[in-house]
């Protein structure tokens, strides 16, 4: 029985991780020939930041693109007391907005290279399925 518990959990999509450190991005995209996705959230408030999460950026369709072509960096700003980040991580991702979104617009998100440069932007939720997020990524990593 333990075998095939194994067996199985060998055969299910790993996730993602999403970094909140977009320094750390830059390097490992530039090592790995990536282009970084920037996602500005209010995780714990953001109706369309939640949907965004749950319906596009959790999907396999875009779990198993970004495995091989993305570097992921989100921006999180909850508001509940329970889900408060630390200090650090809290002005990493303030000087994120100072620089992607001043205007503090949620969800956004971002395809930059490794650079930083803006390749590609989403005000809102995408409406569009995850097939279609991952194609158009798909179109600007391809130009």
């Amino acid at each position: 029985m333990k075998t095939l518990i194994l067996f199985f959990s060998l055969l299910l999509p790993a996730g993602i991780t999403w970094s909140g450190d977009f320094t750390a991005a830059q390097k490992q995209a530039t090592q790995e020939h990536k282009l970084i996705m920037i996602n500005f959230s209010g995780s714990d408030w953001c109706g369309p930041c939640i949907r965004l999460r749950r319906e596009i950026l959790e999907s396999a369709a875009f779990e198993n693109y970004a495995t091989d072509h993305l570097v992921l960096v989100r921006a999180d700003f909850p508001r509940q007391k329970k889900n408060q980040l630390n200090k650090a991580q809290v002005k990493l991702n303030e000087a994120l907005a100072d620089k992607y979104n001043p205007n503090g617009k949620f969800p956004y998100t971002l395809l930059v290279d490794k650079n930083g440069n803006v390749l590609r932007a989403w005000d809102g939720f995408p409406d569009e399925t995850a097939e279609q997020f991952v194609a158009q990524i798909t179109i600007v990593a391809n130009r």
